[in-house]
């Protein structure tokens, strides 16, 4: 077994030439056939250091949001996509001040050493919010409530440690998945 860490662009080229049996993703490709089964939620959320100004306000506005830095995953990326789908629902037509990194990990030091706040899925950030290192803010719209998907192409034939890993994801997956609420708890 390989297990391929990616960027949705990587992990759908993947899935597409048949390097991969099976991905975990948050929006399934729809440019081939796939076979897609729920997992379980995929929330969305905005993070900020805990000493950050917004860090306790209630309701932000995306204009309270105006003058912040964004540190944000690369293009290709399902959180990018996410984050600039969001932007555009609130009528934001002028991408805010940014850093772009490939990582969630850097992402999170980054917003830990107070360069910026985030837009990322609340599973990445759920053990550094419970021990108090990043707050979840309280932004109007947020979280967005996504999913997360177990994807296969539907022409390939699963050998069968592939085919019980797969009922595995579907049976159990949702399990695995930290428990994060809007207040970060």
């Amino acid at each position: 077994m390989r297990l391929s860490v990616g960027n949705r662009e990587h992990t759908v080229s993947a899935l597409r030439s048949y390097e991969v049996d099976l991905a975990v993703m948050g929006r399934p490709p729809s440019d081939f056939d796939v076979e897609a089964d729920v997992i379980g939620e995929h929330p969305l959320v905005m993070i900020a250091a805990p000493d950050h100004p917004l860090a306790r306000q209630r309701g932000i506005s995306m204009s309270a949001l105006a003058g912040e830095t964004f540190i944000v995953r690369e293009v290709g990326s399902g959180t990018r996509v996410s984050f600039e789908g969001f932007l555009a629902s609130r009528k934001i037509d002028r991408a805010p001040p940014s850093v772009e990194m490939n990582s969630n990990e850097t992402i999170k030091q980054a917003v830990m050493a107070g360069l910026g706040i985030a837009f990322i899925s609340a599973h990445t950030v759920a053990v550094e919010v419970k021990a108090g290192r990043l707050v979840l803010l309280d932004v109007e719209g947020l979280p967005i409530r996504r999913q997360w998907y177990v994807v296969r192409r539907k022409d390939k034939r699963l050998l069968p440690a592939a085919a019980a890993l797969w009922d595995f994801w579907v049976r159990e997956g949702r399990r695995f998945l930290p428990d994060i609420s809007a207040d970060g708890t």
